[in-house]
């Protein structure tokens, strides 16, 4: 069997083609992301033709899908989102924290996806907000950017969220209020929150929530163990108690041009890169990844098209669901005049020019001013606009490909 374009989409695109009668039973998010990575850059979306003034080459542009789990459209929207994030940042320390879900509590958002993830975010934020406030340990508000990741290197269901947090914040009282004549306290030096203690606040939020989901009749679990019945779930809402969870605390960063890279790495990532694949056919995809428990090893995975394709799937987010979050002093509600109080405090005339000549993003091409990739002499002009095709939402039991 000869190799398949290793593309992500093109995998897609024929497991689609393949298995109809599968397609049938994902979720209308999954199907819309099924059919929008099969038709990225391809005629299906439409496109202009681009001919060169001096050769008369010409070349075929077609468009991307613009859709945010497709592994092609992410590197503009890291640069946009740079761009806009640039002007929240302040000359401080900046903490990377990461909130990960036991496997057994992962495994309820196979089900209960919208559920879980918002839980997730609630829970982390509250947690470290909350332990920022308490006067023993910091007693300020301090800037939080949340970023929600589902799955793990081989494409398993792995819910956590990298969380970035400013060393440092305005006075608070207990309650997270800001003193009506704040101050700037700076956490100390290299340290930002306990994580033993951020761990256990983390645990017991997302379990009560839980537990309330559960009481609430919102939580699915027909397919986890039996945790229908009263008993089950009390059993099991205790073990997930006993156990450690995981909030693992980075040292900050160098300074905030470094912190801005770092969150864009993880901002606009996707659950695999066209990168990473190896091999793909009709029947299998190779693909590299690290092996974190033997100190990050790279190594190969090979799977079925069909289990590479649910995968990948899995990691579709709820229609309208937001994984990066801002809260404390970033909260958009009133985050330009905590910003400028901020400022105030930390003798910040000049470091907003300063940053933003940092991250100065670079001017994009205009369209038509390319050189010619064939002869390099003359310019790339369009002359042809190429129109979509009519491609709507693919409904249960149709064949999206």
């Amino acid at each position: 069997m000869c190799d398949a374009p290793l593309d992500v989409g093109a995998i897609l695109r024929r497991y689609a083609a393949a298995r109809p009668s599968a397609v049938a039973a994902l979720t209308a998010q999954q199907r819309r992301a099924l059919a929008d990575l099969g038709a990225c850059r391809t005629e299906a979306l439409g496109g202009r033709v681009e001919q060169c003034s001096c050769c008369g080459a010409r070349e075929y542009l077609y468009n991307s899908c613009r859709n945010r789990h497709c592994p092609k459209c992410q590197a503009g929207c890291r640069a946009e989102w740079l761009d806009r994030e640039a002007s929240y940042l302040l000359p401080v320390e900046y903490h990377h924290l990461v909130f990960t879900l036991p496997a057994a509590v992962a495994e309820l958002a196979r089900h209960n996806p919208r559920l879980i993830y918002n839980l997730l975010f609630e829970a982390a934020s509250q947690s470290v907000r909350e332990v920022a406030a308490n006067p023993r340990h910091l007693g300020a508000q301090v800037g939080l950017t949340a970023v929600l990741h589902t799955w793990g290197q081989t494409l398993s269901l792995h819910p956590h969220l990298h969380l970035m947090a400013s060393g440092g914040g305005l006075s608070c009282n207990a309650r997270g209020e800001i003193d009506e004549q704040p101050l700037w306290k700076s956490c100390r030096p290299g340290f930002f929150l306990p994580v033993r203690v951020l761990s256990r606040r983390f645990r017991g939020k997302f379990l009560a929530g839980l537990n309330a989901a559960w009481q609430e009749g919102k939580l699915h679990t027909a397919d986890c163990a039996g945790l229908v019945c009263p008993r089950a779930w009390g059993k099991w809402l205790s073990e997930q108690r006993r156990q450690d969870w995981v909030v693992y605390s980075q040292p900050p960063s160098a300074g905030a041009e470094v912190v801005l890279k770092y969150l864009a790495r993880y901002t606009y990532r996707v659950a695999i890169s066209n990168s990473r694949l190896l091999h793909a056919s009709a029947e299998e995809v190779t693909f590299s990844y690290k092996d974190y428990r033997h100190g990050g090893q790279s190594k190969e995975l090979t799977l079925s098209t069909a289990e590479f394709a649910r995968r990948f799937l899995q990691h579709v987010l709820p229609g309208g669901f937001v994984r990066v979050r801002h809260y404390g002093l970033l909260a958009n509600r009133s985050r330009q005049a905590k910003l400028q109080q901020c400022r105030r405090l930390l003798w910040l005339a000049g470091f907003q020019a300063k940053l933003t000549a940092a991250v100065e993003p670079r001017p994009a091409a205009e369209q038509g001013q390319r050189s010619c990739p064939v002869c390099g002499l003359g310019r790339m002009e369009v002359v042809e606009i190429l129109p979509a095709w009519p491609r709507p939402c693919p409904a249960a039991g149709e064949d999206s490909s």
